[in-house]
């Protein structure tokens, strides 16, 4: 025991006498299973011994039976849960609070931990941080005062992703060492700050995850098998990007996340993650978002630095910074910190996916160019090629960090409250010295609807939008840039410049400009063009309510690409089956009206005034009624039956397809390779769109290895969380040949195959689309970026709506190609140049008469190309220029469309996914 003794002297600065510890009622027998539990005393920091034997309040031990960390055992959602209630029962240090619920009906709840004095006066804390929020109601005498009465509010996140098991666990231990501990350092904690605990922050995986490993994984011996290692989802839609909805806020844990800080105001928010050995404290390599306060990013430095040193000075090898990840995308989850003047950040701890103890093996684990056993300025104690790892020893590093995290603030409370002041009275100096001024959403846009949905995705953040009431530009969307969010308001509606030369590779995509992902014209203005008298601040969310004034017999659509087009022609049908959808093919003018429709205008007929006025109402566009169809070249909308395919091996992106089209209410059916291999496609859907997934035409052949198989997800009594949100009686095997022959079979028969980014290049691979062929360019460097593109066949269906040039998001996604002979088969590319095979040849022809040079002698100035990437970088772009963005290809009967990015990313960029609405909506007319 002596040397845990030494290392607890240094734990947070000051020295734990051991009079102090043997003063309490320790729980000897809890010690004795965690040193158990550890498979090396270096893997055992001094902080995490000494759990207090409470008479009145249970620990872990005596609540489960089991300390946290035994190996083989996780508790379900509903246990852990029940654990922090029980401690909220039988304490007067903690209590618990409902933020949310899952899309599965779980409940999202979180603890809050302080002294019971604090306890009581909880809504004067949240006050008091609110003051310190907004400096704008605050007079800068008063500040130091406020300061005095507040206390920091530490906001501790886990069990983001379910298969990062320890942190759900880990916390549950926290809780009762802070509700129990009376050594200084725990009472400091609980005196000093508020601590809120988020102990799953997604119920549905967790409860999915538990069942999974003690389904399957639990019976592993080796982490390197190949078995998959969670179950093949987590929430109902998104699996590992639920940490990247903090831009959208569309599930349930981001709202949930979003309503306790909004609540709180939270000084500092620490996110627990599980993928880096051993432990990563995040700063980042940079570079970092231009919109974080520099205030800001002097904190994750200081407060990574003290948590290394504690942890170190606790004797614990491969504890590490800036290394990994960098520090410029704002859509994590926990960003929400960030992005309004809190600190976010986040850990890294090595798990197993699970309770098992492997021998792990980080010979080849590098970060930034070094490996993790390296010894560097950043890794002072790095760890050894091979580690024997247990769940415990996880637990260990995880509880060590946050505990250290937490003595920061118990003993810098002060200083913490004043940066979170001074970073929001920053934002406020900035708006005051610093254009823009404002931004403009104008009242005329392409997508009114879209315009509308921008605004409220603005307000959601916490950023203030006006409206103008009156004056001439009435019904203007204003956003007044003085305001303590000011830079975020700015990171989002202004162009990334995210520097080409940087050392290291973005850790995710790199552009966000929202007026550009969701069609809307923003302008900024350097000087405020509005009387503020005509401002009024939004209360509630915007909303465009279109509108069909008159009678007659047909109702018109002017199409411009607006994203709820299709969901409309589905509505309508539902409610008048004798309704048609026509799409018009050419331009035209209505009779008795002198503007000009599109080509590709939508007309609703056979649908009543009321339920036309309804219509335009539901989905915010403009119909005009007219009594005579216009005499052009037209085609009737037969509206189709949709399926949209997924595999077992990877259900990232179908999840978010799933979603977009439940929100858009567009119906679909949900299919995989039992569907696949049963056969009879054709007679059962008219388009099949198979979202992004990953790998090769193998991996989506053979998807997970049947060696691990028979596995069937299914509800089951012994596993209820499984089953949802589809099921099959064995995961393993893949569609094989036979159902690949089932899916080619669709498409000659008629039917329309839809592939989004690398999935194209998955079909060309199993040869469903021969006429695509993989484009290799190992130099072009393309991370999530929003480009220039051109269409090539402005009068093919997919193309409606949309000018000659237009911008969308692209990602590093696969290429391809065809023959020069079937580029009339790419309707779109990317850049506006062409290929340089493609460029008209001028020279002289053997065999041909000689041409004789004609010079104008006024020759045009060459009209200067548009940029290619208007927010973010791509790197040797050249390379790309030219090159399919969408391929509408025939085969047999049907057809494939085989997009090269993907116009449902991660429920974003809605500019690009009408696209796609005009594949479905025309799918038999594509030829």
């Amino acid at each position: 025991m002596k040397p845990f003794y030494v290392y607890a002297c240094l734990f947070l600065g000051t020295c734990l006498s051991i009079s102090t510890v043997s003063a309490q009622q320790i729980d000897e027998t809890y010690n004795q299973k965690i040193k158990e539990a550890t498979t090396d005393p270096r893997f055992l920091p001094s902080s995490v011994l000494d759990l207090v034997n409470d008479p009145k309040i249970p620990s872990p031990l005596k609540q489960f039976g089991q300390i946290i960390g035994a190996a083989g055992t996780l508790h379900q959602t509903s246990e852990i849960y029940g654990y922090f209630q029980k401690l909220a029962q039988t304490s007067p240090n903690i209590v618990t609070e409902r933020i949310g619920t899952t899309e599965e009906n779980r409940p999202i709840q979180m603890a809050v931990i302080a002294n019971a004095a604090t306890i009581k006066r909880l809504d004067h804390y949240k006050k008091q941080l609110a003051l310190l929020a907004d400096p704008r109601k605050v007079n800068p005498a008063d500040v130091q005062k406020i300061v005095g009465d507040s206390k920091v509010v530490y906001f501790l996140n886990g069990g983001m992703h379910a298969s990062e098991t320890g942190s759900p666990e880990m916390l549950m231990e926290l809780a009762y060492r802070l509700v129990t501990g009376q050594s200084e350092e725990i009472k400091a904690i609980r005196d000093n700050i508020i601590v809120i605990i988020n102990p799953v922050s997604e119920p549905d995986g967790w409860d999915k995850m538990v069942d999974w490993y003690n389904r399957y994984t639990k019976k592993r011996t080796n982490f390197e098998d190949g078995m998959p290692a969670s179950p093949p989802y987590w929430g109902k839609y998104v699996f590992h990007d639920n940490n990247r909805d903090g831009l959208q806020v569309s599930q349930a844990i981001t709202k949930s996340i979003f309503k306790a800080y909004f609540d709180w105001h939270p000084t500092v928010m620490l996110d627990l993650h599980e993928s880096v050995p051993l432990l990563y404290i995040s700063t980042g390599t940079g570079p970092y978002s231009e919109a974080v306060d520099p205030v800001a990013i002097g904190e994750w430095q200081i407060m990574a630095d003290h948590d290394m040193t504690t942890l170190a000075g606790q004797g614990l090898p491969g504890v590490f910074n800036w290394a990994f990840y960098d520090g410029w995308y704002p859509g994590y989850g926990i960003w929400v910190a960030n992005n309004h003047n809190s600190v976010g950040r986040f850990y890294e701890t090595y798990g197993n996916a699970g309770a098992n103890t492997f021998m792990r093996d980080l010979a080849n684990a590098k970060f930034a160019g070094d490996n993790v056993t390296s010894r560097e300025w950043y890794r002072p104690y790095p760890a050894t090629e091979k580690v024997y790892w247990s769940f415990r020893n996880n637990i260990n590093y995880m509880q060590a960090g946050v505990l250290a995290s937490l003595g920061y603030a118990a003993t810098n409370g002060k200083l913490l409250l004043k940066n979170f002041y001074t970073k929001s009275f920053n934002n406020l100096n900035k708006a005051a010295k610093e254009t823009p001024k404002a931004f403009v959403i104008g009242k005329d846009q392409r997508d009114p609807a879209m315009a509308a949905y921008l605004v409220n995705q603005l307000r959601m953040q916490g950023i203030e939008v006006h409206k103008a009431e009156s004056g001439k530009n009435q019904g203007d969307y204003v956003v007044v840039l003085n305001q303590p969010y000011r830079n975020l308001a700015v990171s989002l509606l202004t162009k990334q410049n995210y520097p080409k030369e940087a050392k290291f590779p973005p850790y995710d995509a790199i552009a966000w400009t929202l007026q550009y992902l969701n069609g809307v014209t923003v302008t900024q203005q350097d000087t405020l063009k509005y009387d503020l008298t005509d401002l009024k601040m939004l209360t509630a969310d915007a909303k465009f309510e279109g509108k069909a004034e008159g009678e007659g017999s047909h109702y018109v659509l002017n199409y411009k690409a607006q994203n709820t087009v299709l969901s409309a022609a589905y509505w309508i049908k539902s409610q008048n089956a004798s309704a048609k959808t026509i799409v018009l093919d050419a331009k035209t003018t209505l009779e008795g009206r002198k503007d000009t429709l599109a080509q590709g205008a939508v007309v609703f007929t056979g649908i009543t005034p009321d339920q036309a006025k309804q219509a335009a109402a539901k989905f915010g566009f403009d119909l005009i009624p007219t009594k005579t169809l216009p005499a052009v070249k037209q085609h009737e909308v037969s509206l189709p039956r949709v399926a949209i395919y997924h595999t077992w091996y990877q259900t990232q992106d179908e999840g978010w397809s799933r979603y977009t089209f439940e929100q858009r209410g567009i119906p679909y059916t949900s299919i995989h390779k039992d569907h696949l291999k049963k056969g009879n496609l054709r007679a059962q859907f008219d388009v099949i769109l198979v979202p992004r997934v990953g790998g090769t035409g193998a991996n989506f052949l053979h998807e997970v290895d049947t060696k691990f198989g028979p596995m069937p997800y299914t509800k089951t009594a012994e596993f209820p969380s499984h089953g949802t949100p589809s099921s099959t009686d064995d995961m393993t095997g893949g569609p094989g040949f036979e159902g690949v022959a089932e899916l080619k079979k669709f498409v000659d028969a008629g039917g329309v195959l839809i592939t989004l980014d690398n999935s194209s290049s998955i079909m060309s691979d199993l040869g469903i689309v021969r006429e695509l062929k993989r484009y290799e360019s190992p130099t072009l460097f393309h991370p999530g970026s929003i480009v220039q593109v051109k269409a090539r066949n402005r009068n093919h269906p997919i193309m409606y709506g949309y000018p000659e040039v237009f911008h969308v998001f692209k990602g590093q996604g696969a290429l391809l190609q065809t023959e020069k002979r079937d580029r009339d088969m790419m309707l779109m590319q990317y850049g506006t140049k062409p290929l340089k095979e493609e460029e008209e040849y001028k020279g002289l022809v053997m065999g041909m008469p000689d041409k004789k040079e004609v010079k104008d002698p006024k020759p045009a100035t060459p009209k200067p190309e548009p940029p290619y990437v208007l927010s973010g970088m791509v790197r040797n772009e050249q390379t790309i220029i030219g090159h399919g963005g969408i391929f509408n290809v025939p085969v047999g009967k049907g057809q494939v469309v085989a997009f090269t990015f993907d116009p449902l990313h991660r429920y974003l960029n809605h500019h690009d996914a009408p696209m796609l609405w005009n594949a479905i909506l025309n799918w038999n007319a594509l030829r």
